[in-house]
């Protein structure tokens, strides 16, 4: 006890006794573990311990997770970190777990043969019954031979805090020091990317003890290759929620603005497409007598005007352009740039662009309406507003765009949204919505495919109601917690950009994907499908989506008519 109360609350981490059986069949083990729990919990909050380890043995956990499911409603500042091995050796399969398996005739049925050696299945028990409380959380105990690539991508989307490294799976290098093999560093290389922590465990078989292993861990670290442009804006924004904008309804703050701006690639994209709709428009003959009529409808500060300019300055084309922005913050800034920097080339424009009367027709309209879904951002509505004064020949920049969805596995988000209910209002009301959010700690259930497209000019006048299905087939078991979105967008012939993830433009950090939750999550089997229903839903005034799916089973339609989440016109 010679330690600090703060020193006790940072730098330890208890270890609940591994002797311990809750769910042993004999009731004198399972009362006298329950016992034994009841005061090591205790004492390890007396200490204002920050959190405990356990060790989860088996997939028969259910009396293990009642209990710390009971102790975590009055120790409500404890952490329960949950011990699990990586692989299940035969040594982690006793007596009780074989008894436990469905039998037909004398053989055990090969889905409980597998669950009981799944040790991912141990822990989606032990978490399920738990009640998937935000305060249990995941420790790795890393063993000799190694799952698949598969099987390890699916633990790297649960809330894991820290890897076991055990002494054991060190091998010598020609030195004689302690070294992890390639398989394993390349795994501890995966979830170095979740911040975990190192614990290494059993006797040091080297004669420095354990320094060298630790000594060697710290090398790993730094040996980590250094983080890409996207990595390093999204620092601290991994995992956390964020309310999609509604630019219609709301005016952007100047810091908004100027964080979208700094994106290195985005706006090089946008003055390549308009650069080529340039050249296609005005023959090289015709450039001296030939202006082209540019409109930049929501504008902002001025990124797409400068880059349109410097299209036009490429191509050696003449424009005019016309700066339309109904935030009237944010015309003040493109008032002072026409002054001191543009001149009559651009003439700024206060006004919604749907209620703008324009006094001549464009040839070129540039817009960056989209967001993280890219139509959910309202573009379409925008922009069959402002088609009115395009020529009947004009070109749209963008001209289209596709939103993609991906079912996901990602315990550690749905226990955030859950998280985030309202007393004031229905609990449901926060899984009805979406959420912008960098994805971090989650996994990828299936590819993403391709859900709403919308093109513009929109030809015929072509509603702006979206309905699809969408299957996905599922190659392991999992849990499915909702859906990840994604946009790409055409915005000149060959100019695209993207952040559907195998085709995302490299270094853009403008949007990140959006969340689609499930109230529950599902439990899905490999081999089945999963089939998600996603609707679009106009009115007069709101835009909003519903979704729901169909397999493995039905569940209820989220955010029927509208009635938690809207966009509003």
């Amino acid at each position: 006890m010679t330690l600090s109360s703060k020193d006790w609350s940072s730098l330890i981490v208890g270890k609940i006794s591994p002797w311990l059986q809750l769910d042993s069949d004999v009731l004198d083990i399972r009362k006298n573990s329950e016992l034994a729990l009841t005061r090591e919990l205790e004492w390890s909050s007396h200490l204002s311990l920050p959190a405990v380890l356990m060790c989860l043995k088996s997939h028969k956990c259910y009396n293990l997770a009642r209990a710390v499911l009971e102790h975590s409603m009055a120790l409500t500042s404890l952490q329960y970190w949950i011990k699990v091995p990586l692989m299940s050796p035969h040594s982690c399969i006793d007596a009780d777990t074989v008894e436990s398996e469905e039998v037909i005739g004398d053989t055990p049925t090969k889905p409980a043969k597998e669950q009981s050696r799944d040790t991912w299945h141990w822990w989606n028990t032990f978490r399920t019954l738990s009640n998937r409380l935000k305060c249990v959380s995941l420790c790795l105990e890393v063993t000799e031979d190694l799952p698949s690539d598969a099987e390890v991508d699916r633990w790297y989307g649960e809330p894991i805090k820290s890897v076991m490294l055990p002494t054991s799976i060190f091998i010598c290098n020609r030195k004689g020091y302690p070294v992890l093999s390639a398989a394993h560093q390349k795994f501890l290389f995966k979830f170095f990317k979740l911040g975990i922590q190192v614990i290494l465990s059993g006797a040091p078989l080297h004669d420095r003890g354990m320094l060298v292993y630790q000594q060697y861990i710290d090398h790993l670290y730094r040996q980590q290759e250094p983080s890409d442009i996207v990595t390093q804006f999204s620092k601290g924004y991994e995992d956390y929620l964020q309310c999609p904008l509604q630019p219609l309804m709301d005016n952007l703050e100047s810091q908004t603005y100027e964080t979208f701006e700094k994106d290195p690639i985005k706006y090089v994209k946008y003055e390549e497409a308009v650069y080529h709709a340039l050249l296609d428009r005005v023959p090289e003959s015709e450039k001296s007598s030939t202006t082209t009529v540019v409109m930049v409808v929501g504008a902002g500060r001025g990124p797409l005007v400068r880059a349109s300019l410097r299209a036009a300055k490429k191509a050696n084309r003449k424009i005019k352009v016309f700066a339309v922005e109904k935030n009237p913050n944010a015309v003040i800034t493109l008032e002072n740039m026409q002054c001191y920097e543009w001149g009559d080339q651009v003439t700024v424009v206060s006004c919604d662009m749907r209620e703008w009367t324009a006094p001549e027709k464009a040839d070129i309209l540039v817009s960056e309406l989209l967001g993280s879904f890219g139509d959910n951002e309202l573009s379409p509505e925008c922009l069959d507003g402002a088609q009115k004064y395009l020529k009947d020949d004009g070109i749209s920049i963008p001209c289209s765009y596709t939103s993609w969805l991906a079912p996901m596995q990602c315990p550690k988000l749905h226990s955030e949204v859950r998280a985030t209910r309202d007393k004031d209002k229905h609990p449901d009301t926060c899984f009805e919505m979406p959420y912008v959010v960098r994805l971090h700690n989650c996994h990828i259930l299936s590819e993403p495919v391709p859900v709403f497209t919308f093109t513009h000019p929109n030809q015929g006048d072509v509603s702006n109601e979206r309905y699809g299905s969408y299957s996905f087939e599922i190659s392991m078991n999992t849990v499915l917690h909702g859906f990840a979105g994604y946009f790409d967008t055409v915005l000149y012939k060959e100019s695209v950009l993207s952040i559907v993830p195998k085709t995302h433009s490299p270094g853009m950090f403008s949007w990140f994907p959006i969340y689609f939750p499930l109230k529950t999550p599902v439990q899905v089997t490999a081999g089945s499908r999963v089939t998600v229903h996603m609707w679009r839903r106009v009115s007069s005034k709101n835009v909003w989506y519903e979704w729901t799916i169909s397999e493995p089973h039905p569940l209820n339609i989220h955010n029927a008519k509208g009635r938690s989440y809207t966009i509003g016109l």
